[in-house]
């Protein structure tokens, strides 16, 4: 009998010891677990928070989107992604928000951004429809928006009873810039609403963020985000291959006389 006491009272001095081992612990596994979070934020993947309709019903106002940070720097962007970027010293925010009354509430604002609770001020999601060196123009005679000349049908995405588009517009996407429209066309203040910004309502590729691949939240919409078939068609594709073939060409063109210039310099030597 006092052997089995004094090893419940072991066992129960045992115990204690784990609990405040674990209690003690603790604060250092969050620090871990926020600091490596962060890091993924940083660098892999971070979620994001839906502010507006701008995208309905792609996506819906207070969905969560996972973003992917690393893809475009395996890939270009590509027509019919869904970006999110920064709208910082250009675009205004699309929702008004007030200011933090005092640095602590500034600092959980600023961690629920971080993990996708609440949202950027100055953080946009949009589609794109034009990369650089495309024409894209609203609306031809179905009025319907043509990127080179190749109309889009946006049914499969485009917000029901919305058309394209109500204004007409006709741009050139300059080098290292993209064209991006909201799915809801009505109510989004994209490309079109900047048109006297610098670029022409454009966004500079280096602000975009990443792109959002797939709803995590709420858990009966998630879904993976993919390009719609209508940015398939293969005259965008050769439209595309045509105007990165063209400084190619160019420089053959310029070749073939200099180089007969050489010749006849050479022979009268």
């Amino acid at each position: 009998m006092d052997v089995v006491a004094e090893d419940t009272q072991q066992n129960a001095k045992g115990d204690k010891g784990k609990k405040g081992s674990f209690w003690r612990e603790l604060p250092v596994l969050v620090v871990v677990a926020l600091v490596l979070a962060l890091l993924i934020k940083s660098f892999v993947v971070q979620a994001f928070y839906i502010p507006s309709e701008s995208m309905e019903n792609t996506l819906l106002k207070n969905d969560r989107v996972l973003v992917n940070k690393l893809v475009y720097r395996v890939r270009d962007i590509e027509r019919g992604d869904v970006v999110v970027f920064s709208g910082v010293d250009s675009w205004g925010g699309e929702v008004e928000y007030e200011e933090p009354s005092n640095p602590i509430a500034g600092f959980f604002r600023w961690v629920g951004t971080a993990f996708g609770v609440v949202p950027g001020e100055k953080d946009y999601i949009k589609r794109v429809i034009g990369v650089p060196g495309d024409t894209v123009k609203c609306c031809d005679a179905k009025g319907r928006v043509t990127v080179n000349g190749t109309p889009l049908n946006e049914e499969a995405y485009l917000y029901p009873g919305d058309v394209p588009s109500i204004s007409n517009f006709e741009i050139v996407v300059p080098d290292d810039r993209l064209w991006v429209m909201g799915d809801h066309r009505a109510v989004s203040l994209d490309s079109r609403a900047h048109g006297g910004d610098p670029g022409g309502g454009t966004i500079p590729i280096e602000q975009v963020i990443g792109r959002a691949f797939v709803i995590v939240w709420p858990f009966d919409r998630a879904t993976v985000l993919p390009i719609p078939e209508t940015f398939d068609q293969p005259a965008l594709h050769a439209a595309q291959a045509a105007a990165g073939a063209a400084p190619l060409l160019l420089g053959f063109t310029l070749a073939f006389p200099l180089v007969a210039l050489r010749r006849r310099i050479w022979v009268r030597r």
